[in-house]
């Protein structure tokens, strides 16, 4: 018996039980404890890399068999620290990268099964392949993994027409606490057979146990693409734009997004080359998608919905993409702010959400309470109006210490939050409570849903060592 605390003797514990090739330690174990911005670096006793839902269980066993406890990890591209070790010594990372196999791809189904360590875009490539498509579309699915999308119930731009992740999960296999597995990887679409156990591993950032392989729902491809930029005298026209939108395109828009001004100089910040296709001077922004196939013709409505909202004056302006490298050049925007903002140094991220209609009055007085405390800050607002999803992020002034923009930066997120209690939000719209959030979430959790909580944990995992720190803390009786 290896004793506790003596992380060495732990990882020759781990290989006799599992084979040297599974598990890694030393050095090789950092890039697994490193969280996506590389704001945090931690460490772990081991990282375990199974190649198979044989392997994940047994890895299962030996852990809990040494005392020590689990943090699953897909791509390791979460936003909230839920795969990034917290108690090193206690902790092993089984990683799923290894398990990358499509199991199947049944076009009459429209369906597919594919293990939780296949990154993102290259499923999507291969589902496009058989003629399909699978609408989940993230910044990194060139680098996150199916597994950890399903854990986190990942959100991206294409909810406003096809659901959060878990709209688009059939099924699931899941290697439980004690070693067994779930195996619930049917792909019926209609099955009424009591309670949906697969949901309660949609979200729960592998503190249930740890997805091995998932049942997907697949569409016909969208053969035709319409993009569009356009510029509003406010954010409040957005919502009235998104309003019309949805009446005159109706199921069509497969994406809706709001920016600023300023996102346009972050996003040049990041790639120089971008060239603006409108003036860069318009109060707020919208870049709209809609998609389809068959006998609609997806660009001709474009063109009729934006002639008709520039003759009322609720647009100033606008271009519609005449190619695909245009219409990749207009979401470069989208997605080069982020990275604009990466280069300007730590900075506060948010990911919350409220009412569609109380959107813009949102986004107006959370602004003016950051810059009520902070007026040297830079509020930079965006995200997905179709979902009232918005990521409210704040970036400090140049020359702070580290331990001055972490004060800052959480003056700046409690003004945020107390505007966001006052609307009825979620300080989690999309990216999960992990462990960055947890303490934020557990200050407003009512005492039904913090009980029915933890009776789901103690039952399934009543030994406690999946994923603790993450969500919520539970201690040992």
């Amino acid at each position: 018996m290896v004793a506790e605390g003596k992380p060495g003797g732990h990882v020759e514990a781990l290989e006799s039980l599992l084979g040297a090739d599974l598990v890694l330690s030393g050095p090789e174990v950092e890039r697994y404890c490193r969280d996506w911005h590389g704001d945090v670096t931690s460490s772990a006793v081991a990282v375990i890399r199974p190649r198979s839902t044989a392997d994940v269980s047994a890895a299962v066993l030996a852990i809990s068999g040494l005392g020590l406890s689990i943090v699953p990890q897909g791509g390791n591209t979460g936003l909230v620290l839920g795969a990034t070790p917290d108690d090193p010594a206690r902790q092993v990372v089984i990683s799923l990268e290894r398990m990358t196999a499509i199991r199947r791809i049944d076009a009459d189904d429209f369906s597919a099964t594919v293990e939780a360590g296949a990154i993102l875009s290259d499923f999507k490539d291969k589902v496009e392949a058989a003629g399909l498509y699978f609408p989940l579309a993230l910044g990194a699915q060139g680098s996150c993994r199916i597994g950890g999308n399903v854990s986190t119930n990942a959100g991206g731009i294409n909810v406003l027409r096809y659901g959060m992740t878990r709209e688009l999960v059939l099924g699931l296999e899941v290697v439980l606490p004690d070693g067994s597995v779930f195996d619930g990887l049917s792909t019926l679409r209609k099955d009424n057979r009591g309670i949906d156990l697969k949901q309660l591993f949609i979200g729960a950032e592998g503190t249930l146990g740890i997805i091995t392989a998932v049942s997907v729902k697949l569409l016909p491809p969208a053969e035709q693409v319409a993009t569009a930029l356009v510029g509003l005298n406010a954010l409040s026209d957005a919502i009235a734009l998104y309003r019309r939108a949805r009446r005159d395109c109706c199921d069509l828009m497969s994406a809706f997004e709001f920016m600023p001004p300023v996102a346009f100089t972050l996003a040049r910040e990041a790639m120089p080359d971008l060239l603006m296709p409108i003036a860069a001077d318009y109060p707020a922004y919208v870049l709209m998608e809609i998609s389809g196939s068959g006998l609609v013709d997806v660009e001709d409505l474009m063109h009729r919905f934006l002639e008709g909202v520039m003759e009322e004056g609720l647009v100033l302006d606008g271009v519609v993409a005449a190619s695909k490298a245009q219409s990749r050049n207009l979401w470069l925007f989208r997605e080069g702010m982020n990275e604009g903002q990466a280069r300007r140094g730590a900075h506060l991220r948010t990911d919350v959400s409220v009412p569609l209609s109380r959107l813009a009055d949102f986004v107006h007085e959370a602004e003016a309470a950051v810059m009520e405390q902070l007026p040297d800050a830079l509020c930079v607002s965006y995200g997905h109006v179709g979902d009232g999803n918005v990521h409210l992020n704040v970036l400090p002034p140049n020359g702070l210490t580290r331990e001055e923009i972490d004060a800052y930066l959480y003056r700046a997120k409690i003004a945020i939050n107390e505007v966001l209690y006052l609307f009825g939000g979620s300080i989690s719209a999309e990216h999960g409570v992990g462990r960055l959030k947890k303490a934020d979430f557990v200050s407003r959790l009512p005492d039904a849903q913090a009980r029915l909580l933890g009776a789901i944990k103690r039952a399934v995992d009543p030994g406690l060592i999946m994923n603790r720190g993450c969500q919520l803390n539970f201690d040992p009786d």
